[in-house]
C-alpha cells in the first residue's frame, strides 16, 4: 500500500514538473516571438493612432499684392493678408478618437489569438519531442532484449536446440530497430530546431522534455459555454464596437463645418480726400460655414455600416459553429486516445505474459525463436501505440484549452 502512494505522489510531482516546464517555455516564446512581437507593435501604432485623430484643420494663410490698386474713397488698396481657421462640429473630435480606440481593441485582440495560438504551437511540439524521446527509450530497451534473446539463441545454437538462422534474425531484427532509433532521431532535431525557432532562440539550445508521461484516471471537464470567451469570438465584438464607433463618426462629419478668420488690407491714403479716415487699413473679420447639401456619401456610409455590422454577426455565429466543431472533435480524439492507451495496456500485459512463457519454455529446451521475434514485435507496436496515445491525449487537450481559452 505504502509502495502505491509513493508511486502516485512521483506520478504527481512529475505531472506538475512538466506543466510547469511547458509553461515556462509557453512564457518565453511569448516574450522572444518575433511574430508577437510584430503583432504587438501594430497594437501600438492603432494605439498612437488614438493621438492622431486628435487634430483639426490646417490653419490657412494667404497673401496677395493688387497689381492694379483698386481705388476707395479712403484711398487705394495695395494688399490683402489673411488666415482662416476651420473647426469640426461639436464632438467630432471626440468620436474620431472613440473611433480609434476602438480598432486599437479590436487590435489588441488579435494579439491575444496570436499568443495563444502560439501557445498551442509549443504544447504540441513539446508534446512531439516527448513522443520521440520516448520511442527512443523504448526501442533502447527492445535492442537490449535482443540481445539478450541472441545470447540465449548462441547458447542454444552451441547445444544444437537451435540454428544459426535463429541468430541472424535475431540481428536482422536488432539492425533494423537500430535503423528506426536513427531516424527518429534526426526527427527529434528537426523538431528541435522548429521548437527552439517558435521561442527565437538558438537552433541547437538543448531542451528539456520528459521521457515519460501517463495518461491521467480523471480528464479535465471543460464546459462549452465557455467557447463565447474565445478571443476568435471576443474580436467579432470589437469590430462590431468598431463599426458602431465609425457611425458615430460619421454622424459627426456629416454635420457643419465652422470657420474663423481675419483679413487685413492695408491702404494708401487720397492726398486729395477729405474723409476724416482717408488712409485707414482695414481689418475685416469673417465667420465660414460649410453645410453638406449634398450628403449622398454619408448615407451611403451609414448603409455601409449597417451592412458590416450584419456581416459580422453572420461571421460570428460561423466562428461559433467552428470552435465548436472544432471542440467536439478534439474531446473526441482525446477519448479515442485514452481508449488506446488502455487498450494497449492490457495487450502489452498479455504480451509479456506471452514472453515470461517463452522465457520458462527455454528452461526446458523448446523454445521457438519464431514466436519470440513475433512477441518482440507485437510488445513495441503495442509501446509505440501508447507513446501515440499519449501524445494524441495531451495535443487534444492543449487544443480543447485553446478552445475554452484556458491556460
Amino acid at each position: 500500500m505504502k509502495k502505491l502512494k509513493y508511486i502516485l505522489v512521483f506520478l504527481f510531482v512529475s505531472a506538475f514538473a512538466k506543466a510547469q516546464q511547458l509553461q515556462s517555455y509557453i512564457q518565453e516564446a511569448a516574450a522572444n516571438n518575433p511574430e508577437i512581437q510584430a503583432f504587438e507593435l501594430r497594437y501600438n501604432i492603432a494605439e498612437e493612432k488614438v493621438n492622431e485623430a486628435n487634430w483639426i484643420p490646417n490653419t490657412e494663410f494667404s497673401a496677395g499684392y493688387f497689381v492694379s490698386e483698386p481705388e476707395t474713397r479712403v484711398g487705394a488698396q495695395r494688399a490683402r493678408i489673411g488666415f482662416k481657421q476651420m473647426l469640426p462640429w461639436f464632438g467630432t473630435i471626440t468620436a474620431k478618437e472613440n473611433y480609434a480606440s476602438s480598432m486599437a481593441d479590436a487590435e489588441y485582440v488579435e494579439v491575444t489569438i496570436a499568443k495563444r495560438k502560439l501557445a498551442l504551437q509549443v504544447a504540441q511540439s513539446y508534446y512531439m519531442l516527448y513522443s520521440i524521446r520516448a520511442k527512443q527509450k523504448v526501442l533502447d530497451e527492445n535492442i537490449q532484449l535482443l540481445e539478450t534473446y541472441e545470447r540465449l539463441a548462441l547458447t542454444s545454437v552451441e547445444v544444437g536446440k537451435a540454428s544459426a538462422v535463429d541468430v541472424l534474425r535475431l540481428q536482422i531484427r536488432q539492425n533494423e530497430l537500430q535503423q528506426q532509433k536513427e531516424v527518429l532521431e534526426e526527427e527529434f532535431v528537426a523538431a528541435q530546431i522548429s521548437f527552439n525557432n517558435l521561442l527565437n532562440q538558438e537552433e541547437n539550445t538543448l531542451l528539456e522534455t520528459p521521457i515519460m508521461m501517463e495518461i491521467p484516471t480523471d480528464d479535465l471537464v471543460y464546459n462549452m459555454d465557455n467557447l463565447v470567451l474565445n478571443p476568435e469570438l471576443l474580436k467579432y465584438d470589437k469590430l462590431y464596437e468598431s463599426v458602431t464607433q465609425s457611425e458615430l463618426l460619421n454622424l459627426r462629419e456629416a454635420q457643419p463645418m465652422f470657420g474663423f478668420g481675419v483679413d487685413y488690407l492695408p491702404v494708401t491714403g487720397n492726398d486729395n480726400s477729405m474723409f476724416s479716415d482717408n488712409g485707414k487699413d482695414v481689418l475685416m473679420p469673417m465667420v465660414t460655414m460649410t453645410i453638406p447639401i449634398f450628403n449622398n456619401r454619408y448615407k451611403s456610409i451609414t448603409k455601409q455600416n449597417e451592412l458590416r455590422q450584419q456581416e459580422i454577426e453572420f461571421q460570428k455565429s460561423n466562428q461559433l459553429n467552428v470552435l465548436e466543431s472544432a471542440f467536439a472533435k478534439a474531446n473526441s480524439l482525446r477519448n479515442q486516445a485514452k481508449i488506446a492507451f488502455h487498450t494497449q495496456e492490457k495487450n502489452l500485459k498479455q504480451a509479456r505474459d506471452a514472453e515470461q512463457i517463452l522465457v520458462k519454455n527455454y528452461e526446458t529446451g523448446t523454445i521457438d525463436f519464431n514466436d519470440v521475434l513475433d512477441i518482440q514485435e507485437l510488445q513495441l507496436k503495442f509501446q509505440m501505440n501508447q507513446i501515440a496515445s499519449i501524445q494524441m491525449y495531451y495535443e487534444q487537450q492543449a487544443m480543447m484549452n485553446y478552445l475554452i481559452n484556458q491556460p
